[in-house]
């Protein structure tokens, strides 16, 4: 079963995302700031994670760049979930390192299609990364 990390301290965001995932065959693990999903990321070795880019204690960007410093975590989709929707925002979130990208308020339909299509890119990697060890 797919483990999802959900990074978001707004228990409204935080229920639409689950509301959202409740669609989909998956184990929800959450974290309510940033250092907190440093740590559930190390316990946990989610799938995805879904992170908040303005949260307290440590944002978003501050974790990506934690976790891409770390090569164990390179195969970890992560989907920036961000009021932050200017025109070069998407640019700069996705060039600190972040996979996907989601603006809020979250479009539930444009979401899922958001998971899927890095859910399938991390299950072809998957593949052929067993394919090279044959």
């Amino acid at each position: 079963m797919t483990k999802i990390l959900i990074a978001e301290d707004n228990p409204v965001n935080l229920e639409l995302l689950r509301e959202v995932l409740s669609s989909i065959e998956c184990e929800i693990v959450e974290a309510r700031d940033g250092r907190e999903a440093l740590e559930k990321i190390a316990k946990t070795r989610p799938d995805v994670v879904l992170l908040d880019i303005n949260m307290p204690v440590l944002d978003g960007l501050s974790v990506i760049g934690k976790i891409r410093e770390q090569s164990q975590y390179d195969h970890i989709p992560f989907i920036a979930i961000t009021a932050y929707a200017m025109k070069n925002d998407r640019e700069r979130i996705l060039a600190a390192g972040f996979s996907g990208y989601v603006a809020k308020p979250i479009d539930p339909i444009a979401f899922l299609v958001e998971l899927r299509k890095l859910m399938k890119n991390k299950e072809d990697s998957n593949l052929r990364t067993k394919a090279t060890h044959l």
